[in-house]
C-alpha cells in the first residue's frame, strides 16, 4: 500500500513537472512568435493602380458600421469571457448561415461605404474560413483593405483553447481607396498576457474627392473592450488625435467601429447595466473639440451580452444591452439620418448601424 502511494505520488509530481515544463516552452514559443506590428504600416488596398469612381461634393454616402462576431457569435452563442460558457459558438455549418445572413443584410442596405470588425480571416472558431473573401466576394466592384488586429499562434486558454486566431477589421468602399494605413493603438496589457491577445489598431482609407484636394478619410476601429480602463482611455485619445489632425487638414472625416464605449451625449437609459454583467466605457464628446459629430442610435441596442445565447433567454425585456457602436464625422458632412438596424442579433452579437450623409462645399 505504501509503495503504491509512493508510485502515485512520483506519477502526479512528474505530470506536474512536465505540464511546468510545457507551459514555459509554450509561452517562450509564443513570446518568440508574438504579433510585433509597426506603429504605423502601409495596407494594401484590393484594386490597387485601378482607376475607380470618386466621390463629388454634394454626394449622399451610405455608410454602415458593424461587428460582424468572428462569424460565430449568432443568436444561438454565449461567450466565456462575458461570463458565458462556450469557446467555441459555432459549428462550421452555422458560421456559414451567418456570413450568408450578415451578407446578404449589408446587400439590403446597399451601402457606399462599409466598416466590419472581427473578420477573422484563418481561425480555429470559425473553422479557418477566409471572411475576407466571403463578403468581398458579395461585392465585387468595391475595393477594400484589411488590417490585423489578432494574430496569435494559438491562445492557450482556457480549455478547450481558443486556439490559432488571425482576425481583425476590414473596411470596403465602391470607391477607389487611393492609401490606407495601420495604426497600431496603445495595448494595455503585459507580458505573458499579452503576447496571446489582441493588438489594437486603427485603420486610416484615404479617398480622393472629384475636383477637389480634399480627401474623404474613413477611419476603421475595434477599440479595448477587456481591460480595466486604462486601454480605453489611451486608445480614445489616441483616436482623438488622429481624427483632429485630419479635420485640421480640412478633410470629409468618417470614424466609425466598436468603440466599446458610450458616447457621454448618447441617452442609454433603456438600456440599464446590470450586475455581474460586462460593463462598457464612456467616451467624453468635449475631448473630441468642437469639429465633430457623434452619432449613436439608442432606439435599438448596437450590442448584446454574451453571458447567456439570446435566442433561448428567457426574459428578454431585460437581458443586457449596450450602445457601443456608432461614428464621430467632421462637420463638413450633413448628416441626414443615423439608425441601429434591428436585426435581432440573429447572426453577430451586434446590430449594424447605418448613417446616410452628404459631402459638404
Amino acid at each position: 500500500m505504501k509503495k503504491a502511494l509512493k508510485m502515485l505520488i512520483k506519477v502526479v509530481l512528474s505530470l506536474l513537472a512536465a505540464a511546468v515544463v510545457f507551459a514555459v516552452f509554450l509561452f517562450i514559443f509564443l513570446t518568440v512568435r508574438e504579433y510585433r506590428p509597426a506603429e504605423k504600416e502601409t495596407l494594401i488596398t484590393a484594386f490597387e493602380g485601378q482607376d475607380m469612381q470618386k466621390p463629388q461634393v454634394g454626394d449622399e454616402l451610405t455608410v454602415v458600421t458593424w461587428n460582424v462576431g468572428c462569424g460565430t457569435l449568432g443568436d444561438n452563442a454565449d461567450f466565456f469571457m462575458d461570463y458565458g460558457e462556450m469557446v467555441y459558438t459555432a459549428d462550421k455549418d452555422r458560421v456559414k448561415q451567418n456570413l450568408s445572413g450578415i451578407t446578404g443584410t449589408l446587400t439590403g442596405i446597399d451601402p457606399d461605404i462599409m466598416l466590419l470588425q472581427e473578420t477573422d480571416i484563418n481561425a480555429s472558431r470559425s473553422y479557418h474560413t477566409d471572411e475576407t473573401e466571403v463578403i468581398a466576394s458579395a461585392f465585387p466592384g468595391f475595393d477594400h483593405t484589411f488590417a490585423y488586429n489578432f494574430k496569435v499562434d494559438i491562445v492557450p486558454y482556457p480549455i478547450p483553447p481558443i486556439g490559432h486566431v488571425e482576425s481583425g477589421i476590414m473596411t470596403l468602399a465602391r470607391y477607389d481607396i487611393t492609401s490606407a494605413e495601420r495604426i497600431s493603438l496603445p495595448c494595455p496589457f503585459k507580458w505573458p498576457i499579452r503576447v496571446a491577445n489582441l493588438k489594437r489598431c486603427v485603420t486610416v482609407n484615404r479617398i480622393p474627392i472629384e475636383n477637389s484636394d480634399k480627401e474623404l478619410v474613413i477611419v476603421n476601429l475595434h477599440l479595448e473592450a477587456y481591460d480595466s480602463g486604462e486601454g480605453k482611455i489611451a486608445q480614445t485619445k489616441m483616436l482623438a488625435d488622429i481624427l483632429k489632425a485630419e479635420a485640421q487638414a480640412g478633410n470629409y472625416v468618417i470614424a466609425a467601429g466598436d468603440f466599446n464605449q458610450t458616447f457621454s451625449g448618447t441617452d442609454v437609459s433603456a438600456y440599464p447595466e446590470y450586475p455581474g454583467k460586462w460593463h462598457c466605457g464612456l467616451i467624453d464628446e468635449s475631448a473630441f473639440g468642437d469639429s465633430f459629430i457623434f452619432l449613436q442610435d439608442p432606439s435599438a441596442p448596437t450590442c448584446r451580452s454574451l453571458d447567456q445565447p439570446y435566442a433561448t433567454a428567457a426574459d428578454k425585456e431585460h437581458f443586457q444591452f449596450y450602445v457601443i457602436d456608432g461614428f464621430i464625422v467632421s462637420d463638413n458632412l450633413e448628416i441626414r439620418s443615423v439608425e441601429t438596424l434591428d436585426c435581432q442579433f440573429k447572426n453577430t452579437d451586434h446590430n449594424p448601424v447605418v448613417i446616410k450623409v452628404v459631402i459638404g462645399e
